[in-house]
């Protein structure tokens, strides 16, 4: 359509711009600052076992520890990692270095001497045998409730007190 004038909003390119900065700042915090990461985990039930997955990509398992204690489950770990370029007249050096930690509840009754953790491919595999007799769940019902509904009715005997006298039998 020749002559059709649209408004511009600003907004969604501003956003966009926003996390392309935020993007390349993360790149390029400088050496000695704090930048944390944490692994992502997913959770599951399979079989009546919990298992935890951690993806842990680039981090040789030595570097991994998987701990319980007090009926919670930790994945930490810390890694250095180093990189060399050299060329005619210059050497460029990088150095990476973080710590992490993801810790969980486990249900109580859960025997630390029966769990097992696996990796492949930078995936940590944590499996945790649950206890005899722990609940699969169950679904909760949701009541709505009007909030505002008693105080409206208590508004309406104020204002109008024989309407409501009337239908006591009063």
């Amino acid at each position: 359509m020749a002559g059709v004038l649209t408004r511009w909003d600003p907004m969604p390119d501003l956003s966009e711009l926003r996390t392309r900065l935020d993007r390349m700042f993360d790149e390029f915090v400088p050496e000695g600052r704090d930048r944390r990461w944490t692994p992502a985990i997913d959770v599951e039930r399979h079989n009546g076992d919990l298992i935890v997955r951690a993806n842990l990509p680039g981090i040789p398992v030595e570097e991994v520890k998987v701990t319980v204690e007090d009926d919670t489950l930790t994945i930490a770990g810390e890694h250095t990692e180093e990189h060399e370029e050299r060329d005619r007249q210059m050497v460029r050096r990088e150095r990476r270095h973080g710590a992490f930690a993801r810790s969980m509840a486990l249900p109580p009754g859960v025997d630390a001497k029966r769990i097992t953790a696996t990796a492949t491919d930078g995936v940590l595999e944590v499996r945790v045998p649950m206890p005899a007799g722990s609940s699969k769940g169950r679904t909760i019902e949701i009541v709505p409730q009007q909030a505002t509904g008693e105080k409206q009715v208590e508004k309406q005997v104020e204002k109008h007190p024989e309407k409501h006298s009337q239908k006591d039998g009063k």
